[in-house]
C-alpha cells in the first residue's frame, strides 16, 4: 500500500485524514507494506534481534517498489545514542546504507539529542510531543530533496518532527521512505 501524504503532483494517491487535516512538513510517503503478520514478525526480527538475513529482506522488499524520485540524499532516523548501544545498531541507519548503496545515494547524518521513551506505547499526541527538539541536523549545505528512511511509520510524529528539522537546516522538500506502515484503525 503506497500512501502519498501530498496529492498535488498524483491525485490517485491516497491522503489519510490526519494530513488532510494538518498537512505534515514532508511532501509524500511511500509505505508499500502493512505492519502486520509476517511483515511484522521480520521487522521484528531484524530490529531486535538485529538479522542480517531480515534486513535484507527489507531491504529487496523496499527496493521492489522504490518511489520514482528520492531526492538527493537519505536521511535515516536517528537513534540516542544510549538506545543504539542497547540494541547494538540503529536499524534505519542500517537501512538507509544498504539502500544508498543501491540507488547511488548519500546517506546524510542527522542527531538524536534527547533521551527518548520508547514511541511504541504512546498516542499521537503524546508521540508528537515526545519528539519536540528530539533531532539536530547540523546548519551545512544540505541536499534541497531528503528522503527520509524508517522501518515502519505509525502515526507519521517520529518523520514529521525529522523533516521539520530538515526544512529547517535548509532543505527544500522531504519524503518518506518506509518498510511499512501501521494500519490505520491503529493509529
Amino acid at each position: 500500500m503506497s500512501v502519498a501524504f501530498n496529492a498535488d503532483t498524483d491525485p490517485s494517491q491516497r491522503v489519510c485524514g490526519h494530513c488532510q487535516e494538518q498537512p505534515p512538513a514532508f511532501t509524500a510517503a511511500t509505505a508499500e507494506l502493512l505492519f502486520d503478520g509476517p511483515i511484522r514478525e521480520l521487522i521484528h526480527d531484524f530490529k531486535f534481534n538485529a538479522s542480517p538475513r531480515a534486513g535484507m529482506l527489507l531491504v529487496e522488499l523496499m527496493m521492489a517498489k522504490a518511489p520514482s524520485f528520492l531526492g538527493e540524499g537519505l536521511l535515516p532516523v536517528p537513534m540516542h545514542i544510549a538506545r543504539a548501544r542497547q540494541r547494538g545498531f540503529n536499524q534505519s541507519q542500517w537501512l538507509a546504507e544498504q539502500l544508498g548503496k543501491r540507488v547511488k545515494l548519500p546517506v546524510i547524518r542527522a542527531e538524536c539529542i534527547k533521551r527518548l521513551p520508547s514511541q511504541r506505547t504512546l498516542n499521537r499526541k503524546e508521540r508528537a510531543k515526545n519528539l519536540v527538539g528530539a533531532f539536530c541536523i547540523d546548519k551545512g549545505p544540505l541536499p534541497s530533496h531528503l528522503t527520509i528512511i524508517d522501518d515502519v511509520v505509525t502515526t507519521g510524529a517520529t518523520c514529521q518532527a525529522l523533516a521539520e528539522e530538515a526544512l529547517s537546516a535548509g532543505a527544500k522538500r522531504v519524503d518518506v521512505w518506509t518498510v511499512a506502515r501501521t494500519p490505520l484503525v491503529h493509529n
